[in-house]
């Protein structure tokens, strides 16, 4: 029955808080409500979006080429590999004593990358038309 209530407390903190932020959050919203100021006047202009004085042209939904996600996802994929190396380099010095399969390890990191930057490349996954 001890742990029970002791595990309660351990947690009654966190519900106390999400309460209290709760509350807050709801009364600041009524109190906008209650106290903000309305516009005086609604005009056409006041809803537009606000684009630094360039009259709007065209329509805002326009298409994007599937390359143009597939460029972005690509490069998100190489960067993320760039920063798995950053520790590996600086852990180098340390483990490379110990023999060289720091060295190995990281050769076949780099040729999986080359194999799939290569791969890409006879797929024609990064020209862009």
């Amino acid at each position: 029955m001890q742990s029970i209530s002791q595990d309660f407390l351990a947690y009654a903190a966190v519900f106390v808080v999400i309460v209290i932020s709760l509350v807050v959050a709801c009364a600041l919203l009524i109190l906008n409500k209650i106290l903000g100021q309305r516009p005086s006047e609604v005009t056409v202009k006041k809803g537009e979006p606000y684009e630094c004085g360039v009259k709007r042209v065209g329509d805002a939904r326009q298409q994007f080429s599937v390359r143009y996600y597939l460029v972005g996802i690509v490069f998100l994929l190489f960067d993320v590999e760039v920063i798995f190396m950053y520790p590996w380099a600086v852990v180098y010095n340390k483990y490379l004593s110990q023999g060289a399969f720091i060295m190995m390890e990281m050769a076949l990191f780099v040729a999986i990358l080359l194999g799939g930057y290569i791969y890409l490349r006879r797929r024609h996954a990064l020209d862009w038309d």
